[in-house]
Protein backbone atom coordinates (compact mmCIF):
# COMPACT_ATOMS: atom_id res chain seq x y z
CA UNK A 1 0.00 0.00 0.00
CA UNK A 2 1.43 3.45 -1.23
CA UNK A 3 2.13 6.04 1.87
CA UNK A 4 -0.62 8.51 2.03
CA UNK A 5 -0.02 11.95 1.22
CA UNK A 6 0.82 14.52 3.65
CA UNK A 7 -1.23 17.23 3.55
CA UNK A 8 -0.15 20.32 5.65
CA UNK A 9 -3.60 21.45 7.40
CA UNK A 10 -3.70 24.76 8.99
CA UNK A 11 -3.98 25.71 12.35
CA UNK A 12 -7.83 26.12 12.35
CA UNK A 13 -8.61 23.35 10.36
CA UNK A 14 -6.63 21.19 13.36
CA UNK A 15 -8.72 23.22 16.20
CA UNK A 16 -11.60 22.61 14.45
CA UNK A 17 -11.57 19.34 14.06
CA UNK A 18 -13.14 16.31 16.50
CA UNK A 19 -9.54 15.06 17.98
CA UNK A 20 -8.48 18.96 18.47
CA UNK A 21 -11.38 19.95 20.35
CA UNK A 22 -11.07 16.75 22.50
CA UNK A 23 -7.30 17.98 23.13
CA UNK A 24 -8.39 21.10 24.41
CA UNK A 25 -10.78 20.05 26.23
CA UNK A 26 -8.70 17.37 27.85
CA UNK A 27 -6.31 19.86 28.42
CA UNK A 28 -8.62 22.67 30.86
CA UNK A 29 -10.42 19.34 32.38
CA UNK A 30 -6.87 18.53 33.54
CA UNK A 31 -5.75 21.69 34.34
CA UNK A 32 -9.06 21.78 36.77
CA UNK A 33 -8.03 18.30 38.69
CA UNK A 34 -4.84 19.54 39.47
CA UNK A 35 -4.99 23.35 40.09
CA UNK A 36 -7.90 22.05 42.26
CA UNK A 37 -5.78 20.22 44.46
CA UNK A 38 -2.62 22.32 44.30
CA UNK A 39 -4.51 25.42 45.55
CA UNK A 40 -5.69 23.93 48.37
CA UNK A 41 -3.96 21.95 51.28
CA UNK A 42 -3.51 18.25 50.58
CA UNK A 43 -2.26 14.80 51.79
CA UNK A 44 -1.80 11.02 51.56
CA UNK A 45 -2.80 9.47 48.57
CA UNK A 46 -3.79 12.70 46.67
CA UNK A 47 -0.48 13.21 45.69
CA UNK A 48 -0.92 10.40 43.66
CA UNK A 49 -4.25 11.70 42.14
CA UNK A 50 -1.36 14.88 41.46
CA UNK A 51 0.76 13.38 40.17
CA UNK A 52 -1.43 11.57 37.32
CA UNK A 53 -3.24 14.70 36.26
CA UNK A 54 -0.02 16.74 36.18
CA UNK A 55 1.77 13.98 34.17
CA UNK A 56 -1.00 13.31 31.59
CA UNK A 57 -1.64 17.38 31.77
CA UNK A 58 1.98 17.55 30.14
CA UNK A 59 2.11 14.72 27.95
CA UNK A 60 -1.33 15.91 26.35
CA UNK A 61 -0.13 19.57 25.97
CA UNK A 62 3.05 17.68 24.08
CA UNK A 63 0.62 15.79 21.39
CA UNK A 64 -1.49 19.06 21.18
CA UNK A 65 1.30 21.28 20.22
CA UNK A 66 2.99 18.34 18.34
CA UNK A 67 -0.32 17.31 16.08
CA UNK A 68 -1.00 21.22 15.89
CA UNK A 69 2.17 21.86 14.23
CA UNK A 70 2.42 18.64 12.44
CA UNK A 71 5.95 18.04 14.05
CA UNK A 72 4.84 13.90 14.77
CA UNK A 73 7.42 12.51 12.11
CA UNK A 74 9.94 14.30 14.40
CA UNK A 75 9.53 12.06 17.29
CA UNK A 76 11.66 9.11 17.65
CA UNK A 77 10.24 5.50 17.91
CA UNK A 78 6.58 7.06 18.30
CA UNK A 79 6.19 9.12 15.91
CA UNK A 80 5.18 8.94 11.85
CA UNK A 81 3.15 6.32 11.29
CA UNK A 82 2.83 4.95 14.97
CA UNK A 83 1.22 8.08 15.85
CA UNK A 84 -2.70 7.41 15.78
CA UNK A 85 -1.60 3.86 17.56
CA UNK A 86 0.57 6.41 20.17
CA UNK A 87 -2.19 8.76 20.97
CA UNK A 88 -5.01 5.61 21.26
CA UNK A 89 -2.56 3.91 24.03
CA UNK A 90 -1.46 7.73 25.69
CA UNK A 91 -5.88 8.11 25.90
CA UNK A 92 -6.44 4.05 27.19
CA UNK A 93 -3.64 4.92 29.72
CA UNK A 94 -5.09 8.15 30.79
CA UNK A 95 -8.44 6.84 31.05
CA UNK A 96 -7.49 3.94 32.97
CA UNK A 97 -5.32 6.08 35.88
CA UNK A 98 -7.66 8.74 35.82
CA UNK A 99 -10.46 5.90 37.12
CA UNK A 100 -7.76 4.91 40.01
CA UNK A 101 -7.67 8.98 40.63
CA UNK A 102 -12.20 8.73 40.44
CA UNK A 103 -11.85 6.09 43.12
CA UNK A 104 -9.30 8.22 45.28
CA UNK A 105 -11.23 11.05 44.83
CA UNK A 106 -14.67 9.78 45.64
CA UNK A 107 -12.63 7.85 48.91
CA UNK A 108 -11.23 11.14 50.09
CA UNK A 109 -15.04 13.24 49.62
CA UNK A 110 -16.90 10.70 51.07
CA UNK A 111 -14.00 10.61 54.04
CA UNK A 112 -14.86 14.55 54.48
CA UNK A 113 -18.29 14.83 54.44
CA UNK A 114 -18.20 15.32 58.13
CA UNK A 115 -18.01 18.59 57.33
CA UNK A 116 -20.08 20.08 54.80
CA UNK A 117 -22.69 21.03 57.73
CA UNK A 118 -23.62 24.44 58.12
CA UNK A 119 -22.25 24.46 61.82
CA UNK A 120 -18.58 23.25 61.33
CA UNK A 121 -16.20 26.08 61.46
CA UNK A 122 -12.94 25.12 60.21
CA UNK A 123 -11.13 24.41 57.15
CA UNK A 124 -12.92 21.45 55.05
CA UNK A 125 -11.26 19.70 52.24
CA UNK A 126 -14.71 18.13 50.73
CA UNK A 127 -15.93 21.06 48.46
CA UNK A 128 -12.48 21.02 47.10
CA UNK A 129 -12.53 17.24 46.44
CA UNK A 130 -16.21 17.04 45.51
CA UNK A 131 -14.86 19.65 42.27
CA UNK A 132 -11.65 17.51 41.72
CA UNK A 133 -13.72 14.65 41.96
CA UNK A 134 -16.32 15.86 39.35
CA UNK A 135 -13.11 16.96 37.26
CA UNK A 136 -11.52 13.47 36.95
CA UNK A 137 -14.80 12.33 36.64
CA UNK A 138 -15.50 14.83 33.31
CA UNK A 139 -11.56 14.32 31.84
CA UNK A 140 -11.70 10.45 32.59
CA UNK A 141 -14.86 10.68 29.30
CA UNK A 142 -13.07 12.52 27.15
CA UNK A 143 -10.50 10.41 27.11
CA UNK A 144 -12.53 7.74 27.13
CA UNK A 145 -14.13 9.53 24.25
CA UNK A 146 -10.72 10.28 22.34
CA UNK A 147 -9.66 6.76 23.04
CA UNK A 148 -12.64 5.10 21.07
CA UNK A 149 -12.29 7.62 18.06
CA UNK A 150 -8.80 6.93 17.51
CA UNK A 151 -9.11 3.14 17.83
CA UNK A 152 -11.74 3.54 15.50
CA UNK A 153 -10.03 5.31 12.86
CA UNK A 154 -6.88 2.31 13.49
CA UNK A 155 -9.29 -0.10 12.24
CA UNK A 156 -10.86 1.52 9.40
CA UNK A 157 -6.71 1.36 8.43
CA UNK A 158 -6.40 5.29 8.81
CA UNK A 159 -2.59 6.29 9.77
CA UNK A 160 -3.00 10.07 10.52
CA UNK A 161 -4.55 11.31 13.77
CA UNK A 162 -6.63 14.16 11.92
Amino acid sequence: MPPQPQVKRSFLEFLKSFIGIVRVLQILLGAGVWVTIAANKYEGSIHYVLFVAVLFWFLTLAIFILTLLDKQDLVPIVGGERWLLSNVIHDVAATLLYLSTIGIMIYKTQKNSYCNLDVYKHHCLYKVYLTASVFACLTAGVYLLSAVYGSCRKCRGERTVV
